[in-house]
């Protein structure tokens, strides 16, 4: 029988079809006169069992580890629906969170094989593939799919005299955790701005420490790199009034030096609370895994992501924005195996 394409949220039928099918056997058992009766709706129960079971998913066995982000970032909440889906929905799979720094810990820890899945910008996995700083050589990663775009944040106090990144010279001002993706994009930042760290009076913090100092008046500024809204940015927009800086300019230059990764964008109106939109740098995001990984697996992790689309939408509301046509487009990093056959299958 050929492969069937699966209806996005039919997968989920498939247990409720399996128990009735079981139900009916056993009826078949208990009484056999009714053999002629129940053997057509028996017989309508397996091939539909058949058509909607996704092709890959006997075959997906293992423990992943999903590397994420910090507890205040879209990864940590993306990749907690994921593991609860795929620890429930997948047969054999067990699946656990793991929040880190951001995407430099995430592909290195991959690498290493501390992970299975990890959440990267384009813009650090382009660099890992072709062994830019900051890594030291290629490392062997293939990509899920391309799933959202990341908003690059520039937030200061709404009293703040800044109007500019050049406003803040020689303030506060965090450049986001070490080994994190906002670390990566803040240096490019400054210095496409004609700045080094050394032009601020730099701080290495997490998203969620970056926005209790500046709500303690212990910090002038954060950069963070996430989607929207970023849990953190969306408190602090709720406890104190907060600007963000306009970094549109950047873009372009950091396009032409580094690749497609960067583009500009306006942060969209209502993002968060009482801020207004300003035109900012967006950066794609990849879930990214090993070459190794076993195909049959990371097929079945490929496919719940669409088929469950509105179920991690109701968590992560960005992941009501995945989009096949859009999801194997992850150069320079090449699709994995498992990812591929996928496309094909629902495409076919």
């Amino acid at each position: 029988m050929p492969n069937a394409t699966v209806p996005q949220g039919d997968v989920r039928r498939v247990p409720a079809l399996r128990r009735a099918a079981a139900r009916a056997g056993h009826a078949l058992r208990r009484h056999p006169g009714r053999t002629a009766t129940l053997l057509l709706p028996v017989a309508l129960l397996a091939v539909a069992v058949r058509l909607l079971a996704p092709p890959s998913a006997p075959d997906a066995t293992g423990t992943v580890v999903l590397a994420t982000g910090g507890n205040k970032g879209v990864y940590f909440e993306y990749g907690r629906a994921m593991a609860a889906l795929a620890g429930s929905e997948l047969d054999g799979v067990s699946a656990r969170v793991q929040p880190t720094t951001g995407s430099v810990e995430n592909i290195r820890g991959l690498a290493a094989g501390r992970f299975t899945v990890a959440f990267s910008a384009s813009d650090v996995a382009a660099d890992a593939v072709r062994g830019r700083p900051p890594f030291t050589e290629p490392l062997p990663l293939q990509a899920l799919g391309r799933i959202y775009d990341d908003y690059v944040h520039l937030v200061v106090p709404a009293t703040s005299p800044a109007r500019d990144l050049r406003g803040l010279r020689g303030l506060r001002v965090s450049l986001g955790s070490p080994g994190s993706g906002t670390e990566v994009v803040a240096d490019r930042v400054l210095a496409a701005a004609g700045m080094t760290r050394s032009d601020v009076r730099e701080r290495h913090l997490s998203l969620s420490d970056s926005a209790d100092a500046l709500r303690a008046g212990e910090l002038d500024g954060f950069f963070w790199s996430g989607g929207l809204p970023s849990a953190g940015v969306t408190e602090l927009a709720a406890a104190v009034p907060i600007r963000l800086l306009p970094l549109g300019d950047a873009a372009e230059r950091l396009r032409a030096r580094f690749g497609a990764s960067y583009r500009t964008a306006r942060m969209p109106t209502g993002s968060y609370q009482g801020v207004e939109p300003v035109d900012t740098i967006a950066i794609a995001n990849y879930l990214l895994t090993r070459r190794d990984a076993p195909a049959a697996l990371v097929e079945a992790l490929t496919r719940l992501l669409f088929d469950f689309r509105d179920e991690l939408a109701r968590s992560v509301p960005l992941a009501a924005r995945l989009d096949r046509s859009a999801a194997i487009f992850t150069e320079p990093v090449p699709l994995h195996a498992g990812a591929e056959r996928y496309y094909r299958r629902v495409k076919a």
